[in-house]
């Protein structure tokens, strides 16, 4: 039920990605950006200093560099230590007990932490819209749109995307700033996502677009 050790492989570049359905492109004036559970706990599994950690971490720190510079709200979504077991609810018998309550454990990198002005969402289930207010920011702040980085592809990214796409929200994959167990559930989650819910784009795109 823990988090299994994760070897080393390389992000995908723009010629490896899947086949958007839809042509939606990052408007700044309607697009939010969410760093998706980027906590040490998380992110513990990866070789240090290796893609697609340190790549992915880089790209994300890009994002919220421009972000900020350009007024789009950030939101991180991050669990909190020593949940209960009705505060877990299914994820116990699928992931065990959770993060512990533990600060070191339940921080994000420096390089990509949250600053004044980001928003933080306590996140409990693999969307990042269960049991938060995010559904509720978009509308506040009169956006549609929500550019996700973060872990795991194929868990809480990919199932955001496909909540936020249920909400009639664009949702964007940023492949290179996103991560997972295995290069093969990392595609897949982008070759999902494309398919079914949302556009998976590249950092470098973004910031174009940005």
């Amino acid at each position: 039920m823990a988090i299994p050790p994760i070897t080393a492989y390389p992000l995908p570049d723009a010629e490896q990605l899947p086949a958007n359905r839809v042509s939606w492109t990052v408007d700044p004036a309607r697009a939010v950006l969410l760093v998706h559970d980027l906590q040490h706990h998380f992110l513990a599994s990866f070789p240090a200093g290796e893609e697609p950690l340190a790549g992915m971490l880089c790209n994300t720190a890009r994002l919220l560099k421009e972000a900020r510079r350009l007024g789009v709200p950030v939101v991180y979504s991050a669990q909190r230590g020593g949940q209960t077991p009705e505060e877990r609810g299914l994820q116990l018998d699928f992931w065990g007990p959770g993060v512990a309550d533990d600060p070191a454990a339940l921080s994000v990198p420096d390089a990509v932490a949250a600053e004044p002005g980001d928003t933080e969402l306590t996140k409990w289930k693999y969307s990042a819209f269960a049991r938060t207010e995010l559904a509720e920011l978009l509308r506040g702040w009169g956006r549609d749109q929500l550019v996700i980085v973060g872990v795991y592809a194929h868990i809480g990214v990919m199932m955001t995307a496909c909540d936020a796409w249920m909400r009639d929200i664009q949702a964007f994959v940023v492949a290179d700033a996103v991560a997972d167990f295995t290069r093969e559930e990392h595609d897949m989650a982008l070759r999902w996502s494309a398919g079914r819910c949302a556009v998976v784009t590249t950092t470098d795109l973004v910031l174009e677009q940005l």
